[in-house]
């Protein structure tokens, strides 16, 4: 089942065979900035270059000496899980004056070094652009000095600069998400939880400060994550008179029947006459207005500590090897770029492009031009602001459309985290949009029986951050029971469907469709979202609920390796979840460091197995103590996880021992990482804009009756690439091997050769998919704004 094979580029044609890269990390810390220089060093390692650390960001390119220090593939062993970065950042300002970027210039030459990656934020990258156009003037300088001979100049003639951008408040144009982002709002997410137990118990309302002095995504999102009440951002200052509108909100909340209160101010939060909105000032006017037990939690420098989400980790994993790259592949013309993430897609874009609008978003937030602002920070951003208004505040009844139709939600499937986010989503959309929502319970089971009830606004208060399903959901296909749920359908007079499921929910609408040729109840518009932990629906990259299991796999390898540290050299075997799908084996792997993932998508046999053991007991022999071999719970049945244990233990004697752990139901359970928060609310809330489009499109006004029976009434929609797409389950048939459970074609085999790569292992990587070169793209169009994701 191995991926059909593209045109391929192998980078066996990029060497680094004499070639010099310097990594260093400036400015504010980022929790993956380690994943990052772990993967340019070993990437660099791997393609032949020698690889520099340089210590303490510019302050140490500025002083030399034991700063610049050559790096080796065991000094970057076990710094994956380890927040902040391990080679230190500093701001200097030093480097801002041309003597200092003339001893930086000198201590580069010395070492031979002529690449440098920067991690940081703009300002960094903004400094290392400037070094690299002084660069052939500060080397003629040092000629003139007598510091370095004349015919370096010709050696040295060009500073080639790669940048990423580590920045936990993701304020930089161009890029999805920078290398920190999800990390801080995991923080942030896990204190707004812990928070919530304890306001509900004293009926409080607490004021949550979080960072962003310039940005206000940090809190823009995880109001979004947790369904605060109130948010107040840089970005779009509230109208004249927020005070009476907010107190009004929160009094109207508490009158529903809801025990607590949540308002997240961003550090930098303003009014319209840029007066700043502090945490106590927002605290004292509902003291003072409502007089509501009030609390202020200002999270501050704990939003940057902790280990790197799963997330983080992959990012700067694929950055890393991606900056390593496009330094292989630069000329003397080349622009400096930075390496970044647009969906799924690696790109490449001019550093000083994104600089450059970067500066635009804030000249805008000066000239109180908030719209414009808004605008500015991307089609990702635009999206969170519309959502979040659309489910935080509730339109008076005189105000919503009158639409008449009916339209249920249900979940199918095994419980995947952010489900219910998804749902909550779905209802106040639907709400919105002015229709009539009924909840299913327990699947296509319960739909058969009559468990369908009307489900109002405030019902769903509460549910972002509830793992498992609320509604309830079960395996049962529509199938076995189509008579009476078309029975249903008609007594509840139901124009439209939305399931939130795995691959059991898109084999459900499968038969839904072909149903309808024999029952008119069907011909409704019908929409599928996908929330699996295995990640193994046709006709998404993406599921609700992956990445959450991903966290689990990750945070429980972590742990697992540390119980190993001290000890004599150990090998882990642990067995994921995902039925025939590798994602979270693969990918779970990536995110931890381990040495080897057997999956039932690539083949393997007992030769594998004896070289991978071999390959373990040569790394052993150097400094590193811990292995870590991820196996697919059904990647071979014969070469099950006890087998692959046995063989280690047999192998390894005298080297290593081996333990084994099967992680299992704990994949699936948990609350949902703010990932899946997000992306479930986002999409279902552009999953029920559609629906609300096909029910005007398909509604007969002769008949009185939705009649919809064209393949694109019945749809999936997912995220391919960069893009969120919807497309007619009809035609997913094709792409999908139903014996397995999978999609034919899978994008993330494309990230196995990475972790062997990290993992030492000699293999071929195809770089046909690497960025290009783009430029920035003001607004991209809306049908690709992949970046709802985030």
């Amino acid at each position: 089942m191995a991926q059909p094979d593209s045109k391929k580029i192998f980078f066996e044609n990029l060497s680094g065979a004499g070639k010099a890269i310097a990594v260093l990390t400036s400015g504010g810390d980022a929790q993956g900035m380690n994943a990052a220089v772990r993967a340019v060093v070993r990437m660099g390692l791997y393609v032949g270059a020698k690889v520099y650390f340089i210590h303490e960001g510019y302050q140490g390119m500025v002083d030399g000496g034991e700063n610049i220090k050559e790096a080796s593939w065991e000094s970057v062993s076990s710094m994956l899980q380890v927040g902040g970065t391990v080679i230190g950042s500093a701001r200097c300002k030093e480097f801002r004056t041309h003597e200092g970027r003339l001893k930086a210039a000198h201590n580069l030459v010395q070492h031979g070094i002529t690449n440098l990656c920067v991690i940081g934020g703009d300002g960094s990258l903004t400094g290392a652009n400037l070094f690299r156009e002084e660069w052939s003037g500060l080397l003629t300088e040092l000629v003139e000095q007598g510091l370095i001979e004349a015919d370096a100049v010709q050696k040295y003639s060009a500073l080639h600069i790669v940048g990423m951008v580590g920045s936990i408040d993701n304020d930089f144009c161009g890029t999805d998400m920078t290398i920190g982002t999800d990390s801080a709002l995991h923080r942030i997410i896990e204190v707004v939880d812990a928070i919530m137990t304890t306001a509900q118990s004293h009926q409080r309302t607490f004021v949550l400060e979080v960072m962003g002095r310039h940005c206000g995504y940090l809190a823009l999102v995880s109001a979004l994550a947790c369904g605060a009440d109130w948010v107040l951002i840089p970005e779009m200052p509230p109208e004249d008179g927020w005070e009476d509108k907010m107190c009004q909100k929160l009094s109207a909340t508490r009158s529903r029947g809801t025990r607590l209160n949540i308002i997240i101010v961003a550090e930098g939060a303003i009014d319209r006459h840029g007066k700043p909105i502090t945490s106590s000032l927002v605290k004292d006017l509902v003291v003072k207005c409502l007089g509501f037990d009030t609390r202020v939690t200002i999270l501050g420098h704990v939003q940057r500590g902790g280990t790197p989400s799963a997330f983080d980790r992959i990012l700067a994993s694929r950055m890393g090897v991606e900056a390593v790259l496009a330094l292989l592949e630069t000329t003397a013309n080349t622009p400096a770029c930075v390496v970044s993430l647009c969906g799924n897609q690696s790109v490449r874009l001019p550093l000083m492009e994104c600089v450059q609008m970067t500066q635009e978003v804030q000249k805008a937030m000066d000239e109180k031009r908030f719209e414009e602002a808004v605008r500015l920070r991307g089609r990702s951003f635009e999206n969170n602001l519309k959502t979040y208004k659309l489910l935080a505040h509730r339109k008076p009844e005189s105000e919503l459309p009158v639409s008449n139709f009916n339209v249920a939600v249900l979940n199918v499937g095994a419980p995947a985290a952010g489900m219910n986010a998804a749902v909550r989503s779905a209802i106040r959309v639907g709400i919105s949009e002015g229709h009539k929502m009924f909840a299913v319970s327990d699947g296509f089971e319960g739909f058969s029986k009559g468990q369908i009830k009307e489900i109002k606004w405030a019902d769903v208060g509460g549910w972002t951050g509830q793992g498992g399903s609320l509604l309830g959901t079960k395996r049962t296909l529509p199938a076995k029971h189509i008579d009476k749920i078309a029975e249903q359908m008609q007594k509840h007079n139901i124009n439209a469907l939305l399931i939130v499921g795995g691959f059991e929910a898109f084999e459900s609408l499968l038969q839904l469709y072909e149903a309808r040729a024999t029952y008119e109840e069907f011909c409704i518009p019908m929409c599928m979202l996908p929330a699996t932990i295995s990640n193994n629906v046709p006709g998404t990259d993406l599921s609700i609920g992956a990445d959450t299991a991903l966290n689990a796999i990750v945070e429980t390898c972590d742990r697992i390796k540390q119980s190993a540290s001290g000890t004599k050299r150990r090998v882990f075997i642990i067995e994921t979840m995902g039925g025939y799908c590798g994602y979270l084996a693969s990918v779970g792997g990536l995110a931890a460091g381990a040495d080897a993932a057997y999956i039932y998508e690539e083949p393997f046999d007992i030769r594998d197995l004896q070289a991978n053991v071999e390959h373990l007991t040569e790394k052993m022999k150097t400094s590193i103590q811990r292995g870590l071999v991820l196996r697919n719970e059904n990647s071979n049945e014969n070469y099950t996880t006890d087998f692959i244990y046995q063989l280690y233990s047999e192998e390894g004697k005298g080297v290593f021992d081996s333990r084994k752990n099967v992680l299992g139901h704990m994949q699936q359970g948990g609350a949902p990482s703010p990932f899946d928060r997000n992306f479930g609310t986002k999409i279902s809330a552009k999953a029920m804009q559609w629906v609300t489009k096909k029910l005007v499109e398909t509604f007969r006004h002769d008949e009185g009756r939705v009649f919809a029976n064209g393949e694109d009434s019945c749809c999936l929609l997912g995220m391919r690439r960069r893009a969120l797409v919807f497309q007619p389950v009809v035609q997913l048939k094709d792409q999908t091997d139903f014996v397995h459970r999978i999609p034919k074609e899978q994008w993330w085999l494309k990230l196995r050769p990475l972790m062997k790569i990290l993992a030492k292992y000699k293999t071929s990587y195809d770089v046909s998919d690497s960025g290009q070169l783009e430029h920035v793209v003001r607004n991209r169009p809306k049908e690709s704004d992949a970046s709802v994701a985030m």
